[in-house]
């Protein structure tokens, strides 16, 4: 099935009891403004604005511990998800609204609904 997809950003995993002191770590070591921040059910976020290329960049509390992982947004997360697959991926699980995989080399990332798909740079078509 024909979807479109592209680099969302970057997620930078915080294992903290204050997100707020990395938050603002972060802002300054990233020469970023802090935007908006939120709390989905136990989780809490805080997004940065002005980022190059319209990348989602936000630090994010977590129990695991501190990495950073990049997302890629689809407008079908199911068949990107199957494609990266074929690609050697795994998916390790669907949490809330995305699915989260592994690379073949190890490395964890998710694949996010696309959000605005006419900002940014254009998605490749699949």
């Amino acid at each position: 099935m024909a979807h479109r997809s592209r680099l969302a950003g970057f997620i930078i995993d915080c294992q903290v009891d204050d997100l707020g002191v990395a938050t603002d770590f972060w802002s300054k070591a990233l020469g970023l403004h802090v935007g908006e921040h939120y709390v989905d059910g136990a989780a809490e976020y805080a997004a940065f604005t002005g980022t190059p290329a319209d990348l989602h960049v936000e630090v994010q509390k977590v129990e695991h511990p501190s990495r950073v992982h990049l997302d890629i947004e689809a407008d079908d997360q199911d068949a990107e998800a199957a494609r990266l697959e074929a690609l050697g991926a795994k998916r390790i699980g669907w949490v809330k609204r995305w699915w989260v995989m592994e690379a073949p080399t190890g490395q964890r990332f998710c694949v996010v609904k696309m959000r605005e798909p006419g900002k940014g740079v254009k998605p490749n078509d699949w």
